[in-house]
């Protein structure tokens, strides 16, 4: 390493900086954190703000994962939703699922001041800036958590490409962090924010767009030849967008980046 605020140059000299460019350019580490707040946005959302050690710093982009790993050598994959330029805690989403071994002890026995193990950063879930496309965004639940990180990078560093956000739910208690996307959206011209909800109850009032998350895209976009689409959510909305974004509205297959939500029961089944 060098401290360029301590070194004194002796002569003329050339400085070579390594671009992290693609996830691969990135180191794979095994860290121990400290849980330093928990969160409770919805009844069945939980957000885990994770602290490092002191003068430990992860370097990762936007979007991608960390593996939480348990005692048992099984391991918990949670999305990073903090910036790498807002790092001093970690932050994850965590939904609950019911009977779910990690997720159980998350709502119920995990306090402030635990400590976890993770390893990160993983997966290629990040944004292609060397791409002038125009973006849409699909999430469904807690998929919203690596897409915030992208989205709050890209505003960061002003990125002119028009942005679109669809975010789907159940019901509208699902979109547990609605008025983020809504300011992005009332602070950024070339940014647009559609709420999805495909089973609103009465009680619920909803007056938005309703049904499934990916085909309100499709009624929005029904020519998707000259964009890029980020999904990320459970998979079949993963699937579904996949599917019928490519067959149905001219999406290029390599233009189609996503982060299918899969559980625990999932793999194993």
């Amino acid at each position: 390493m060098a401290l360029f605020c301590q070194a004194r140059p002796l002569s003329d000299l050339v400085i070579e900086a390594r671009e992290v460019r693609k996830a691969g350019d990135i180191q794979i580490r095994t860290l121990p954190c400290r849980v330093q707040k928990i969160e409770r946005p919805a009844d069945d959302v939980v957000i885990l703000h994770l602290k490092l050690p002191a003068n430990e710093r992860l370097q990762f982009l936007p979007g991608q994962y960390l593996d939480v790993l348990l005692k048992d050598g099984t391991r918990r994959s949670f999305s990073m939703a903090n910036t790498p330029h807002d790092d001093e805690f970690l932050q994850v989403h965590v939904r609950h699922v019911s009977g779910g071994t990690f997720t159980d002890h998350v709502f119920g026995k995990m306090k402030e001041r635990d400590i976890l193990r993770f390893e990160a950063p993983l997966g290629t879930f990040y944004l292609r800036e060397d791409s002038d496309k125009p973006i849409l965004f699909v999430a469904s639940g807690t998929g919203f958590a690596p897409i915030k990180a992208i989205v709050e990078a890209a505003l960061a560093k002003d990125n002119k490409r028009p942005m679109t956000l669809y975010w789907g739910g159940r019901r509208p208690r699902d979109l547990y962090m609605l008025d983020l996307p809504m300011k992005w959206a009332a602070e950024r011209a070339g940014f647009r924010f559609i709420p999805v909800i495909s089973d609103a109850l009465p009680e619920d009032n909803w007056a938005g767009r309703s049904g499934f998350v990916h085909r309100a895209v499709m009624e929005d976009f029904p020519d998707l030849s000259g964009c890029q689409v980020y999904a990320c959510g459970v998979p079949v909305m993963v699937d579904s967008a996949r599917r019928d974004f490519i067959a149905q509205c001219g999406l290029p297959e390599n233009e189609f980046f996503a982060d299918s939500f899969t559980t625990a029961a999932d793999r194993a089944a």
